[in-house]
């Protein structure tokens, strides 16, 4: 079961105060949503009807109406909305380009928006970009600005666009030329300068801007050549084939830590330059650095949460009327240019993360695949239909709250995994807070599997390894995985309401690696059966997980204040569950982190100390509130059920909740209040009773929304339905008061931020706000 050495909620539980604390943090989601909303409108209003384009600019037809498309696709606009389909005729329309920007953004939208139907579109595109890439001189491997090649004309931005658009063509299934990467990669690496920026050409000041165009360069490059893992010619895969840096990895280290020195989101950071001069192309610059964040997985550059900075700056600075920005410098005096580097930046960046790589300090053992969870992350959002990031975390540096902003905590190694006393401590923490852990052991790693399993034992003393049945929701969550093809056995350990801990003691990772490997052959069919169902066993694991629902990228975990008790405090809240034998403290944490919110929304002291109590304890009759939960069966003795009356009778209030709906605890507990009092009569509570409003103190709760877990064939994933409901709760009332308030559908699992495609209950907003208006209600009976 989860200790509670730790009291979290998620922000987007906190914010549900109203008129109660402020948030943490300066930059809300809803902020940087109406922000985006506000650009959407502007650019659509530019939109000339009827043709459906943008005001080209200079000589790049479809320039302007390519990079609008794409930012209004990234922002969840859809291809068959009027603007958008209008868009897309246009360009279809439109003669060959012979533009580098013009061809890249085009093959980006077409890419984003309609890769089925305009797939001879992109290739068509492909071939003319890897037409035009120069292939002689010192700028071999770069692009130009147009389709006429001369050996000294490429350039450091040309360039970028190119590469992003062959990056989403191979994305799309659209063959690009092993060739035309070598070069790529070659060209962006001898160009890097010897601190680490990049500039626009060889020679210049590097930049923030094209500094970020190199390390996102580099990334997509070398991801085609990973030695990672890899196919030997005999058919065998062979894993972790890197053991040290290589020199991309080096390359694209420098350039992070050029970039962290001289991080800016208020202007484009220029060496050897005036900061204060730099203000031209920010924009362009911080659309650059939202693609190093997201290609890299990094949450922070040089110490600074890039994405939260960035968004404060372009919140802060937006037309709030007009709902555009306008910058400095060529091309960014274009509204509609400017305004779709800042959409892209902010709709982008702000894609919630599925899932985290934690890394041991300098250790390079815990990334023997580099690209093993991108692969991953891209593959889910193929299977779910939306965007999503991935990110890298650092064990030995981070708290509970930072492992908290990822939904999943990956964590391999092949090595002795040694964590000291505070590492185990936060790692539990993030379980019990509602995190997963993901664990796996690679390359033949018995000493992280003997250490792995030893640290498990120590932090989950109270719930062992087990081996995870043939049954369990891992092997189907999203699709059925092919046993033939998958590892012998998994591990896990149930923590709160499922099971929080996966471990795999042989290497799953290295076939995320293999999956979107450029290969310049095929692979015998076993490995591609192999890869696919590791594929799929990856999207189980993170379904479960997650129950496909994630936070905003700005709603951080926060660590909610509550007093630690002491037996001569006074006024400090205390509410105590009953203890029985069916469950009573199966979600140990979710009471605790409601009675935080109960002491936030009305200014009370709460006491963090966990009261179990027993029914027949003196102390009963002390508390005004009671509460319970469970999952299993159980009984009261007949003393235990006289001292529930009385304390009923004298207005005390029972509250409690079945958890993910238990129907084996749900028919103990009616009973039980039935022997209880066997007078009252037990009813649902009216809809318009005045406790599901905002008389008591608390919220407007006539609807809310309910998680309705649906059924399934053998080969069917795990699905449920949200849907909007007015709360159900029963009753036993004594006179004209509810003496005992029951939800029969889950508030506890949803209370300790562990959501579950299983788990027929109300969302943890939702959950909150009942729990919430159920007890100062019954305060003040």
């Amino acid at each position: 079961m989860c200790r509670q050495a730790f009291r979290y909620i998620p922000l987007t539980v906190v914010l549900l105060t109203v008129g109660g604390f402020p948030a943490q943090a300066d930059l809300t989601s809803e902020e940087v949503l109406q922000a985006i909303q506000r650009a959407r409108a502007y650019l659509i209003q530019q939109q000339n009807a009827p043709k459906g384009n943008w005001t080209a600019y200079h000589n790049q037809p479809g320039g302007v109406t390519g990079l609008c498309l794409l930012a209004l696709l990234s922002a969840g606009d859809q291809p068959d909305e009027k603007h958008i389909a209008m868009g897309l005729e246009y360009l279809r329309n439109l003669d060959p380009p012979k533009q580098t920007y013009a061809t890249a953004l085009q093959t980006m939208v077409y890419c984003k928006a309609t890769p089925k139907k305009d797939r001879l579109l992109i290739r068509r595109n492909v071939d003319l970009l890897e037409s035009w890439q120069i292939r002689e001189g010192n700028r071999q491997g770069a692009w130009s600005y147009s389709s006429q090649i001369a050996p000294n004309s490429g350039d450091n931005s040309n360039s970028q666009f190119a590469l992003l658009a062959l990056h989403e063509a191979e994305r799309v299934g659209i063959e690009v030329s092993m060739q035309t990467w070598r070069r790529a990669l070659s060209y962006w690496t001898k160009n890097q300068r010897q601190d680490g920026s990049w500039g626009y050409i060889e020679g210049a000041p590097g930049t923030g801007s094209m500094t970020s165009a190199g390390i996102a360069s580099m990334v997509i490059a070398a991801g085609r050549f990973s030695q990672d893992a890899i196919v030997t010619e005999s058919g065998r895969v062979q894993c972790c084939g890197k053991q040290r840096k290589d020199e991309t990895t080096e390359v694209i280290d420098r350039g992070l830590q050029w970039l962290g020195r001289n991080f800016s989101v208020n202007r484009n950071p220029v060496a050897g330059g005036p900061m204060q001069a730099a203000r031209a192309w920010l924009l362009y610059y911080l659309y650059g650095l939202e693609r190093v964040g997201r290609t890299t997985g990094h949450r922070f550059i040089g110490g600074h949460d890039w994405y939260r900075e960035g968004a404060a700056t372009l919140v802060a600075t937006q037309d709030k009327l007009r709902g555009s920005w306008k910058g400095s410098g060529q091309m960014q005096n274009n509204p509609s240019i400017a305004t779709a580097f800042c959409l892209l930046f902010l709709s982008k960046g702000q894609r919630p993360v599925l899932i985290a790589k934690a890394l041991r300090g300098k250790q390079e053992d815990g990334n023997q695949h580099r690209s093993d969870i991108g692969n991953l992350t891209h593959y889910v959002e193929g299977l779910w239909g939306r965007d999503m990031t991935w990110q890298i975390i650092d064990l030995t540096t981070a708290s509970s709250t930072d492992l908290s902003q990822s939904p999943v905590l990956f964590l391999s190694g092949s090595n002795s995994l040694q964590l000291n006393g505070d590492q185990r401590r936060t790692l539990r923490a993030y379980v019990d807070q509602g995190g997963f852990l993901l664990a796996e052991a690679c390359c033949e790693g018995t000493s992280f599997d003997r250490d792995f399993r030893q640290l498990m034992r120590e932090i989950f003393p109270e719930n062992p390894l087990r081996p995870l049945p043939p049954d369990h929701p891992i092997w189907f969550a999203e699709t059925k995985v092919d046993l033939n093809h998958a590892p012998e056995q998994l591990w896990g350990i149930d923590a709160c309401c499922r099971t929080s801990v996966v471990y795999c003691p042989e290497d799953i990772s290295c076939y995320w690696e293999l999956g979107m490997k450029k290969r310049d052959r095929s692979y015998p069919r076993a490995i591609e059966e192999k890869i696919t169902a590791l594929h799929n066993l990856g999207a189980n694991i993170l379904a479960y997980a997650t129950g496909r629902e994630l936070k905003n990228k700005l709603d951080i975990p926060q660590t909610i204040a509550m007093d630690t008790d002491d037996a001569s405090s006074r006024g400090i809240l205390r509410i105590p569950k009953l203890r029985h034998t069916g469950g009573s403290d199966d979600a140990p944490s979710a009471w605790s982190n409601l009675l935080a919110l109960v002491g936030n929304k009305r200014k009370l002291r709460t006491s963090s100390k966990k009261i179990l109590l027993p029914l027949e304890s003196e102390n009963l009759y002390d508390f005004p509130v009671v509460f319970m939960h469970g999952r299993r069966h159980f009984r009261w003795s007949p003393p235990e059920r006289e001292y529930l009356t009385r304390f009923l009778e004298r207005g005390g209030v029972l509250f409690a909740d079945s958890i993910c709906a238990s129907t084996e605890f749900t028919s103990a507990f009616q009973r039980e209040i039935k022997a209880v009092l066997p007078d009252g009569k037990w009813s649902r509570i009216p809809a318009d009773h005045p406790l599901f409003t905002q008389e008591y103190g608390g919220y407007d709760i006539t609807k809310v929304t309910r998680r309705d877990p649906q059924a399934r064939s053998e080969t069917d994933p795990l699905r449920a339905k949200l849907v909007s409901v007015s709360p159900f709760l029963e009753g036993l009332a004594i006179d004209d008061r509810y003496a005992v308030i029951f939800s029969p559908y889950d508030l506890s699992c949803a209370l300790e931020n562990t959501p579950s495609l299983e788990c027929k209950g109300y969302v943890t907003l939702d959950a909150a706000k009942i729990g919430i208006n159920v007890i100062l209600y019954a305060l003040q009976q």
